[in-house]
Order: C-alpha cells, then structure tokens, then sequence
C-alpha cells in the first residue's frame, strides 16, 4: 500500500513464526507423495470410504430432472448452474483431491465503514472429497508439517493431521458418465462459513454482530477454467466498534468476493526465505528422522519465470532470454484514458529488473482488449489493475501465492481514483520549493501522470513479492541529495519499494530536475529481482540453491550497502523509517524545515480559485505540519534506539547496535530548537484567520503535545536505562536526557523571561507527561508501551527504575519552577508557575512509595 503505515497494513507482515503459526491465513498445502523421494503431504491423507458408482447412480435423480432445461449454465474450473435463485455446483471427479486455494476480500462496503476495499479477510486451501452416504466433502488442508515419505516420522505426522471437513453436501444427481457430481451450494454460499466470511475474532474487532439474512445475498457466480469466483452481499448487525457507519444505518452492507482457485499439477520448486532480502513468505514446519529439532521452513512468493528448454545454453553463456510464460498485467477498462499510458510505463518500469535477473520480455503491461468476448476481469488467468471510482486516497498490491511453493498465481491490483489527491499534496509538500509545477492545486497532466507512474511500479513491485524497504533510502549521504550530478544519476533512494517519497532535502539553489526528485526502480530492486527470480540451473532442489544464495546475499551485502534491506519498519531502528531521508535525519530534516518554510508564505497564492472556500487551504496547512511532524518523528527515533542489521553466523559485525550518545544529544537539540522553540513561522496570521477559529489548541499545539507525550514516554526511558545498562557511559544517561530536554522547555526559568501562551501550553504538557510517566502502572504482560511481550524479574527492577527517575526529576523541576517564580515579573508567567509548583507539591510531598506500582 502507499499509504501511512498508520493505516490498516493489508500486506502480509513477515515474521516467518508469525506466518507459521497463522495457519487461518497461510493454510499450507502439502505435497502428495507420489513417489519414494517426493514429500509426503498430511494435507490429503484421510481416505473416505467411497460408494460404488452403480449403486450411488441408482439411488440419485437422473441429472435431468435436477438441473432442467431452464438452468442457466456456465463452464469452468467447477461447472456453475443457476435455476432461480438456487446454485448447483458440478464438481469433476478429476478435480477431487486437487488443492484450491479460497482467497476471500472485501470489495465494497457502506461509505465511511472503514474498511479498506481488498482487504483479505481469510485465505485457505480446500478440497473436495467423495464421502459416504451420498455426500461431498469439503475439507481445509490447515496443517502445517510436512516429511518425506521416506522417513518413518512422516507416519507420525500423517496421524497427527487430519484436515478437517468443513461442510458436506448430499449428492443429488450424476453428470454425463458419471464423470461429476452435483451438489446444492446455495445456503453454504451465504453462510457464515470461515472459507467466505469473517471469523469471530474478526467480527468482534469490526463491531460486528449476526449476519441479517434477510438482508444478504449472492450477487454473483462466475466460472473460468482455473478459478471459480463468488460474489456476496453480507449485512451485520452492529454493536459497539470501530466502524463509524454502524452509528446511524446499526447495521455495515459488506461486499466479500471469495476466489477458488486451482493451484498447480506440477508445483514450483521453492526458493527458501532470507530476512536479508525483502519478500513475503509462506511456510510450514519440516520433519525428519535425523532432527533433533523441528525445522521452520520458509519460501518467498514470486512467479514462475522459467527458462525454455531451447534457450538454456543461451541462458548459461549470460545472454538474455525470454521466458516460458511472460508476466502481463493489464489495465482495467474503466481507467480514464490520459492515465493507462502512464500505469503500463509504471509496470514496463520492471523490465529493466528482470534483465539483471537474466529475462527480456518478462513483463508487460496491456491494455484491456475490449472487445473481446473470451476475457473476464475476474478470470484469475489474468492479472488486472483494477480501477475504483472512490473517495479513498490509496492503492494496494497483492499477490496470491501458491502456499506450497510460493508461486504467485495472479494479481489485482486496487487503484483508487483519488489516490491522485494524496500524490498531489505529497509532491506539493515536499517540492514545491523547488519545483514550480507543483505550485497549484491542479497539476498538469504530464506531471500528474509521472507521480501515477511511479505508485503503479510500486504496487506492481508488492505484485511481485517485494515488501516495503523502509530503510534503503538511510544508505544515502544527506550531501548527495543536493548534488545534482549524483542524485539525478543514482536517485535520492536504492528502492521504489521505500516509503521515500520525493526528494524534500533538495533546495533551491541545487536546481535538481524530476531525475533526482522521484523515486524509481533501482540498485535495491534489481537486485532483489535478481536474487529471487534468477534460475539458478544444474542444482538438485531448493536446499542446493540455498546455500549458493547465501553465498551471493554475503558477498553483495558486503560489497554495496546499498543493497541492504531494511525492513518495513523496524521498531526501534532509525534507519527503517517510512517516509525519510538519508543516513541522518536531523540533518535531512533540517533541509526539509527550510523548504518548508519558504512553502507557508505561498500557500494561499498556490491554493487559490476564485469562488471556492478555503478548504483547500486548509487541507495544505495541516499537510506541512503533518511534514513537520514526521520530519520531529523520524528524529525521534534515534532516542533510545537500536540499529538492527540481520546477519547470518559467516558475517562478521554486530545484529544489535545502539544509537551513538552524540546522536541522541543532537535529537534533543533538534527537538527543542525546532519544536518546543515556538515553530513561529506556521502561525502565520493571513492564512490561520481563513482557517482556524482559534477555540482549542492549533495544530502546532496538537503537534507539540504529541512530540512531548512521544519523547517523555516510559517505553524509551526505559529503552535508555537499558541501553545504559548494556554499553554503560557510551550510553545517554536517562537523568541527562530529561535534564537536556527539561532545559530547552523551561528556557526561562533561569532569566525570569516571560512566558507566551504557546510556551506556557508547552510546559504544562510537558509536567503532566512527566507526572504520567511517574504515575502509569507497568504492565508486566503484554505492555501498552510496547517493551515487550513477556518480562522478567530484571525488567520489574529496571523498569521501576522508571519511576524512580521520573519521581528525581519532578523533584529538580518543582525547586528550579519555584525559584523561577520569583525572578519572573511578567504576571501571566507568574501564575502559570505557581500553578504548575502546586501540581508539583502534591506528588512530592506525599511518600512516593505508594506510587510505585510495578
């Protein structure tokens, strides 16, 4: 997705024991064994007892007499009859016991519901199954082990896995030959099933109660040859949740779309995951007879790109060649014209990725041919970016993957039209200053369309099984994003996957052109594709090809920084940051504050248009304090932080590193410089009279509120005390970092300098969250300050050090605040620090013993 990581992460998160365990969303299909050496898959190890085909034939209607003349028929992967408002599914007997992967999304809701159209809601491999009794089973292939049939623990883990039926359905009538069977599916299609529906878990977090039947409904029912889609009206009652819609309507109208698809007769071979290169994965667990512990075993999602059998010696002397089946995505139809030129240029875009990796010709983007009768936008053989008339300003990339193997299967990608809106004010935000067609509420269509070009390659990128690379851009120098030469050459990031952005650090004076202010493909993404989709020809199995892996990973690692992978967004890791710049982000966002500030004196002569209110003016404003706001947040990440480089045992260095103790103080510098110094040129008086009728705080109020809450939380003293505690004074001392910052927020203390309202509103903030700090229980599990999930005895005491602190520092503040009273002569600053001294009187002069609650 491109939008904030705040928003709602649709893309599966890859922590490989994560994927493991969720066995609802990775439901891991497992290889049948068919011969000795193949693996010996617990997915399909249950056998029903089977009847006879005479005597089943003799006890069924004749095929006739259940699906009429009148039935409304289609051809595909499961034969689809209609007759009035019943579904029939005819189901080949070649197709039982063959996988199907379920995937199940939203694709439409009630307006302001919340939800995200393409959120997958469940994804699960099935199969059908003849049973006794007349019945068709189908059951869900949820395991998660696999052994080779070889080995004698692979009895064990057939025992210990049998995939449980998920519905039966009676027999009512034979197809010709007795080659299918029919079923009714018509109430198991509405049901509340977990293959089509949302969990409990899941209803409960959306505020959802029943399903209303008498309100919900199939809307449609389409077949192709490998992938049958079904299409559903679900209304819910609502109880209280997080779905603002529920409030008025007590009920959310959601449409689901559930895919069956037939996964391949002949899997891909795997390519084993790397937590130092940026894929999605599926997984499961690996017996054998020689473990003396279970094995995870992960793989990452990609297509099948193959060489062809004729082109291989081609292939090994380096030259290019095309591949077996090329990759084609093409444009949805319902895409305005101007901008399909500009989707495919983002999709052709890749090409040059997939040279590194061996392939010309590997991927294209097309057209819809309209015309053509045989086509269906919802045929899985085809991969679509599919274009939403929506107010939402967003757009995301999935990928259904084969969970055996991780082949990907097909795409569609979700574009929203008003995505087009947030790309605006983003490239407004940050390049205005330097660019002068983003001076205007309407851009040009030329630059419109190269900003839709860049989110197409980095939707299609996800399509392709990258994830976000939050931390490629922080192998950049912050100087070579002012050198004109070297940006436009080598860009301001190594990867389109990076929440980069555009190039904010540039100014004025550095007269770089669109080259150095966009992202694009590059070294990070060539790599990557390379690294995954490369054949590596004459090896034996996955397992050989890992091991080469590993040693072209170490050696590329080692000789490009560039190439580093860094996460989406590693917890306390200042490098992996959505939406930054460079390898120091004070420094980057020192740039980014001067752009900015020639931005705000322009923004109503940018925004104008004559007989429109000032909303779009608004709308600006509150985007460059947002910038401003990320700028303090991406700095605010080096305060207790900790670097985190994945290495493998043959790489020499570290996995953990704190940030330098010079870095930290610089932060607290940049903080009360630039934040808790009253930020004077946003309150610029032309523009807030036309937008803020001043009743409650500002939004450089609200902004510097939650810089304090986030620099003053619990969570990062207590990062400090253990960082200090490990490195010892190579560490920020805890009660040096509250001192420094206490010291650029209560400037006036030791001058008796009058106190504005902006600073006044800033100390009293600052009090309470110290008073916060000192009052919050820890939770020892599950911690809302996100430490950690479990603690021990040694985080108790350490954390209680916490409060100890807090309690010394409230303490130091409450003797300077009533020694700055009487050197103030100002009144309104006068009673601002009584106020906060009798605050202060309270906590310290009680035993703060009780207060210690851990």
């Amino acid at each position: 997705m491109i939008n904030n990581m705040n928003n709602k992460a649709r893309l599966f998160s890859l922590a490989i024991a994560t994927l493991l365990l969720s066995a609802g969303l990775h439901s891991c299909a497992l290889f049948k064994a068919k011969k000795s050496k193949k693996k010996a898959a617990a997915s399909i190890s249950a056998t029903a007892v089977k009847p006879k085909a005479d005597s089943l034939k003799n006890t069924l209607k004749p095929y006739k007499e259940v699906i009429t003349a009148k039935a409304v028929t289609q051809n595909g992967l499961m034969t689809v009859h209609k007759l009035a408002e019943k579904y029939f599914f005819e189901i080949p007997k070649k197709l039982l016991k063959k996988e199907i992967l379920v995937v199940t999304r939203l694709s439409g809701s009630t307006p302001g519901a919340g939800n995200f159209g393409g959120e997958e809601v469940g994804r699960r491999m099935i199969y059908w199954e003849q049973g006794p009794d007349n019945k068709l089973f189908l059951r869900v292939a949820a395991l998660v082990s696999v052994a080779d049939s070889t080995d004698m623990i692979s009895k064990a883990v057939s025992n210990s896995n049998i995939n449980p039926i998920t519905a039966a359905f009676p027999i009512r009538a034979l197809g010709k030959d007795s080659a299918s069977l029919v079923i009714d599916v018509t109430d198991f299609l509405l049901s509340e099933n977990l293959l089509m529906a949302f969990d409990p878990e899941s209803k409960k977090s959306y505020g959802l109660a029943a399903q209303a039947t008498d309100r919900s409904y199939i809307a449609s029912v389409k077949t192709f040859p490998i992938n049958t889609e079904i299409k559903t009206m679900r209304t819910y009652n609502s109880i209280a949740g997080p779905l603002p819609a529920t409030s008025e309507a007590g009920a959310v109208t959601l449409e689901m779309n559930s895919s069956f698809i037939l996964l391949p007769e002949n899997p891909m071979r795997k390519r084993y995951y790397d937590p130092r290169v940026g894929y999605f994965a599926s997984g499961y667990y690996k017996f054998s007879d020689d473990q003396q512990a279970v094995k995870t075993e992960g793989f990452v999602h990609r297509w099948r790109l193959e060489v062809k059998d004729e082109d291989q010696e081609k292939f090994r002397r380096g030259e290019l060649v095309e591949p077996k089946k090329q990759i084609v995505y093409y444009i949805d139809p319902a895409t305005p014209k101007k901008w399909r030129p500009f989707l495919i240029a983002g999709i052709n875009d890749w090409q040059k990725a997939f040279e590194q990796a061996g392939f010309k010709n590997a991927i294209v983007g097309k057209e819809w041919p309209e015309n053509d009768s045989t086509m269906s936008l919802d045929d899985a053989r085809f991969s679509v970016i599919r274009y939403f008339a929506s107010p939402k300003a967003n757009a995301y990339g999935p990928n259904v993957a084969d969970p055996r193997t991780g082949e990907i299967l097909e795409s569609h990608i979700g574009w929203y039209h008003n995505v087009m809106t947030l790309v605006h004010n983003w490239y407004m935000v940050q390049c205005a200053a330097v660019d002068p067609r983003a001076r205007k509420n309407k851009f040009d269509d030329e630059l419109m369309g190269q900003l839709i070009r860049f989110v197409s390659s980095h939707e299609v990128g996800h399509t392709l099984g990258l994830r976000h690379n939050m931390g490629a851009s922080s192998t950049v120098p912050v100087e070579k994003l002012r050198d004109k030469a070297w940006v436009e050459a080598h860009g301001h990031t190594p990867s389109i996957m990076d929440y980069a952005r555009f190039n904010y650090v540039a100014q004025p004076e550095d007269g770089i052109t669109e080259k150095g202010l966009f992202p694009r493909i590059n070294d990070y993404d060539k790599w990557a594709i390379q690294w995954g989709y490369r054949p590596i020809l004459d090896t034996r199995d996955a397992e050989a090809e890992r091991k080469i892996l590993n040693v072209i990973t170490k050696d590329s690692l080692a000789n490009n920084k560039r190439l580093w992978f860094g996460g989406e967004g590693k917890d306390y890791d200042p490098r992996s940051q959505s939406e930054d710049l460079g390898d120091d982000a004070i420094k980057a966002s020192l740039y980014g504050i001067k752009n900015l500030k020639r931005i705000v004196p322009n923004l109503i002569n940018w925004t104008r248009e004559d007989g429109e209110s000032y909303t779009q003016l608004k709308t600006m404003y509150k985007e460059v304090v947002g910038q401003l706001d990320r700028y303090a947040f991406h700095v605010m990440k080096n305060m207790g932080g900790v670097m985190t480089t994945e290495k493998t045992y043959d790489q020499a260095g570290a996995v953990y590193q704190p940030v330098s103790l010079a870095k930290q103080k610089e932060a607290i510098k940049f903080f009360n410089e630039q934040i808790f110094k009253t930020p004077t040129w946003l309150l610029d008086k032309q523009i807030l009279n036309k937008i803020d009728p001043g009743y409650s705080f500002n939004e450089v109020q609200k902004l510097q509120q939650g810089i304090v809450g986030a620099v003053t939380s619990q969570s990062r003293l207590y990062r400090m005390i253990v960082n200090q505690r490990d490195y010892g004074k190579g560490a920020y001392s805890p009660a040096e970092w509250l001192n420094d910052l206490k010291k650029g927020i209560f400037t006036e203390l030791p001058t008796g300098a009058s106190a504005d309202e902006y600073r006044r509103a800033l100390q009293k903030m600052y009090v309470g969250s110290i008073i916060t700090m000192y009052n919050k229980r820890f939770a020892l599990q599950g911690s809302t300050d996100n430490i950690l999930a479990s603690v021990t005895p040694t985080d108790v005491l350490l954390y209680s050090n916490v409060k100890a602190l807090a309690f010394a520092h409230l303490k130091d503040l409450r003797k300077e605040i009533g020694a700055g009273i009487g050197r103030t002569a100002d009144r309104d600053t006068k009673i601002h620090l009584e106020y906060l001294k009798q605050m202060l009187d309270k906590i310290v002069n009680e035993s703060p013993i009780p207060g210690l609650n851990y």
